[in-house]
């Protein structure tokens, strides 16, 4: 009966890989029936005021390279205002104070704003600046950016359709090069904008601004009931909510902003677990009320499916648990028809997913053959990385509170910067263990299917193996590099 079960579980996942893998494929279709025709708007007659927000905390490594940025944008001086809001408790808030007066001095409108409390963490920064803020339009830039001094004259044109309530920009890497962890990031990074935000505006369907790299009209942000602190991706909760009040969201995939990508595994799972947390946290926060409305059904779909995407990360976990007693059995049973089965729905829902990052690479490097070459490893990422997730997805939906942990940026621009010996660090928890043990486990069951000459699952197990050690030992010597 066990047996039974376990391989009814088994087959029933696989599933629910494949009905997420059909919708990587359904986004494809998306955006390859886009409009190709359509152009970037003509600029306005007149330029609106537009309010850079800067939220920044503990952020000496590049606190002067972002306002340095944000200063060299090319935009009528008389409508362009820059708001530092910073909740630093370090070195940060003296740099980010001199800086602010160094603009002053030049005649740039730059304020700094500093809250005695960190309540609401960055949406409550962001509503901080937003009620002092003079600006009709809010351009947001985290930390880890580098906005271009022409991102505003590309922007801003699309606002002058009154609906328009966000323009996001597509993110650009500067440190892509730096390691295969930062490739991987840069990998799945150009699959959800370059895919998702294309195909999900051009369908009609509901897509997100991403926190930063982005313009937002402050009409929208106060009419969506402004920013909230309820989830760990304010970002993407402030985005079903403007677009349930009817506001146009669009995205300009031709309008590029660098920023640079974490390169401490630590970091990024800290990261990662954020973004997972906050994702599932807005989905039993917004997707009921969607439902709800008059929204058309497609729009439900596609939000239901974007919402949830990353419970596929508690399958991923279970499946590595269970995958070695369920494949034994299943070769021992030598059924033909589960066979068939197993093989079909593994592969729609592994092809899809290297499909997906494949083509988002081909629409976007001239060397994508060459990228192509790292799209294992993105797989295998997101299995070691299904430990932390699983974690914060569970947490999410037993709404366990947790604090919003910032990503640290170190300044890594280019191969060959260092990081080791600076400040800030990343929390070890005991997490690795058990992602080094699932991965110890993964090899005893190589072996012992090997030893019974079971070979076929072995490369997918590969994945697996990789994964898990990859994840949970270089969070052991990234940590014990950092001490």
């Amino acid at each position: 009966m066990m047996t039974g079960l376990l391989l009814t579980i088994y087959l029933l996942v696989w599933i629910v890989f494949a009905v997420y893998g059909l919708h990587r494929l359904h986004l494809i279709r998306l955006f390859r029936r886009r409009d190709r025709s359509l152009c970037p708007p003509e600029p306005p007659g007149e330029w609106p005021t537009v309010t850079v927000q800067l939220p920044l905390y503990n952020e000496r490594y590049v606190v002067t390279r972002l306002v340095a940025a944000a200063a060299a944008i090319d935009y009528p001086r008389d409508r362009l205002e820059i708001q530092v809001l910073d909740d630093s408790t370090d070195a940060t808030r003296d740099l980010a104070r001199a800086q602010v007066e160094a603009l002053r001095a030049r005649g740039i409108q730059a304020v700094y704003l500093r809250r005695e409390e960190r309540a609401g963490f960055k949406a409550g920064a962001l509503q901080h600046g937003l009620e002092r803020a003079r600006g009709e339009l809010l351009a947001i830039f985290d930390a880890d950016f580098v906005p271009p001094p022409s991102i505003l004259r590309d922007l801003v044109p699309y606002f002058g359709d009154p609906q328009v309530g966000m323009v996001q920009s597509r993110w650009q890497h500067l440190n892509q090069d730096y390691s295969m962890l930062a490739q991987a990031q840069a990998i799945s990074l150009d699959g959800h904008f370059v895919i998702e935000h294309a195909a999900r505006m051009s369908g009609g369907r509901f897509f997100n601004f991403n926190g930063t790299g982005g313009v937002l009209r402050r009409a929208c942000v106060v009419d969506a009931g402004g920013w909230q602190s309820d989830t760990l991706t304010e970002d993407l909760d402030l985005s079903y909510r403007a677009q349930l009040r009817g506001w146009k969201f669009m995205f300009a995939p031709h309008v590029l902003c660098p920023s640079e990508l974490p390169v401490e595994m630590n970091a990024f799972k800290a990261q990662q677990h954020r973004w997972v947390k906050g994702s599932i946290q807005v989905a039993r926060k917004v997707l009921p009320r969607l439902w709800r409305s008059r929204a058309p059904l497609g729009v439900k779909v596609e939000a239901s499916f974007h919402l949830t995407y990353n419970v596929a990360y508690v399958l991923l976990f279970f499946l590595a648990l269970i995958v070695y007693p369920v494949v034994l059995a299943r070769y021992r049973g030598a059924s033909t028809t589960y066979t068939v089965a197993d093989t079909s729905l593994f592969l729609l829902a592994t092809c899809s997913v290297l499909f997906y990052f494949g083509y988002a690479q081909r629409e976007t490097r001239a060397d994508w053959k060459r990228q192509l070459r790292y799209l294992p490893f993105v797989m295998s990422l997101g299995m070691g990385l299904s430990v932390t997730n699983t974690r914060a997805v569970l947490e999410a939906l037993a709404g366990h509170e947790s604090p919003f942990l910032r990503t640290p940026k170190f300044r890594i621009e280019r191969r060959g910067d260092r990081w080791k010996e600076k400040r800030y660090r990343s929390p070890l928890n005991g997490w690795a263990i058990l992602e080094i043990g699932l991965g110890l486990y993964i090899a005893w069951t190589m072996i012992s299917l090997a030893h019974a000459k079971v070979y076929a699952p072995l490369p997918f197990f590969l994945l697996y193996l990789f994964g898990f050690l990859y994840v949970g030992v270089l969070s052991l010597i990234h940590a014990y590099a950092r001490r």
